[in-house]
């Protein structure tokens, strides 16, 4: 996923929305749980269990209980911190750290760090347990691969070659793990078993796929892409089902199988909210006013809670020879989380 270092194009985001200016018609309401420290962010996880939500900020993964409202712990050596995978039956959290390209592993518990493994790429980002196979797949940005870790022993057993770079991914709890392969426009079609690539799909006319959720009883893939859109695909053959208008700059979204709804984040300050009315009809209920720059996202399935990080940015440096491509900067102690829910 793209993280929150806020390059060029976050001059489009640069301005700033106030939670209490969401749509006074809108069925959601949204809450702020403020966290401290500064720098950029990028996934997050929540452990529906404990209702812990992992999230990325700077070089550190805080822990926040979205009951209380605050942060409840801190998971450190997670330099250029991108991504959280929870395998909740062995006890562990797996954090993708792109600038020393290694896993850090965590006691979910005690969060206590167990141990770190290099993985076998560059810029690991996207990271998944796929509880089916008990393995973790990380996700090298750099390097168009993927890096297979065992949970049971935290060693490393395969390494997959990719046709282009991945972002997210989803397993079908059934043997096949699902990637978005941004630079080609398709999804890859691993074999959580065998890691073979068992098929590789076009997603088109969606173009450069990041976040990426499924349905698992109909079958459905959802990718959400940089031209505005969401991608319906069937996650059995491969067929585009149909696309979907949403909000702009989008780096993911989610699902809520129970209420068959699907919520896009939208780094322009949008919540894009699609019912599927059944496996080949969806429609856009309606969209949340969120805070610009909110563009990462997660959902806890038992409270239907979604999450997406945020911060108030400053205004676009000037370009210059020197600093072609200059950072947004990001104000100081205006990092958080928001909390989008149910009136």
């Amino acid at each position: 996923m793209k993280k929150n270092h806020l390059t060029t194009l976050a001059i489009l985001l640069s301005g700033i929305y106030s939670v209490s200016a969401q749509q006074i018609n809108s069925s959601y309401k949204i809450s702020k749980i403020n966290i401290e420290g500064n720098g950029g962010w990028d996934y997050m996880a929540v452990d529906e269990n404990t209702n812990r939500l992992f999230v990325s900020h700077g070089t550190v993964v805080n822990v926040v209980d979205t009951k209380d409202k605050k942060v409840v712990g801190i998971i450190e050596e997670t330099k250029g911190v991108h991504g959280i995978a929870l395998a909740e039956n062995l006890n562990k959290g797996y954090v993708s750290n792109g600038r020393d390209t290694s896993v850090t592993i965590f006691n979910l518990k005690t969060l206590q760090i167990i141990s770190k493994v290099k993985v076998t790429g560059i810029n690991p980002d996207a990271i998944l347990f796929d509880n089916f196979s008990q393995k973790v797949f990380v996700f090298n940005g750099r390097t168009n691969n993927a890096t297979v870790i065992d949970a049971n022993t935290d060693k490393v057993i395969s390494t997959i070659s990719l046709s282009g770079k991945p972002e997210f991914s989803v397993s079908n709890n059934n043997g096949l793990v699902y990637v978005n392969i941004e630079n080609k426009n398709e999804i890859a079609v691993i074999n959580s078993k065998t890691f073979a690539i068992e098929n590789t799909w076009s997603i088109l006319p969606g173009d450069e796929p990041t976040g990426l959720a499924i349905d698992n009883k109909n079958h459905r893939l959802f990718s959400v892409c940089g031209n505005k859109l969401m991608v319906v695909t069937d996650a059995q053959n491969g067929k585009v089902i149909t696309t979907l208008t949403i909000g702009d700059h989008c780096d993911g979204l989610v699902f809520d199988a129970q209420r068959k709804n699907i919520f896009t984040s939208n780094g322009e300050g949008t919540i894009t909210v699609i019912n599927e009315e059944n496996e080949n009809t969806f429609r856009v209920l309606e969209t949340i006013t969120t805070q610009k720059g909110a563009k990462t996202i997660s959902l806890n399935n038992k409270t239907h809670q979604l999450f997406l990080s945020v911060a108030e940015l400053g205004e676009m440096p000037p370009v210059t020879d020197e600093h072609p491509k200059p950072k947004v900067p990001i104000m100081p102690n205006t990092f958080g989380v928001l909390v989008v829910e149910k009136k």
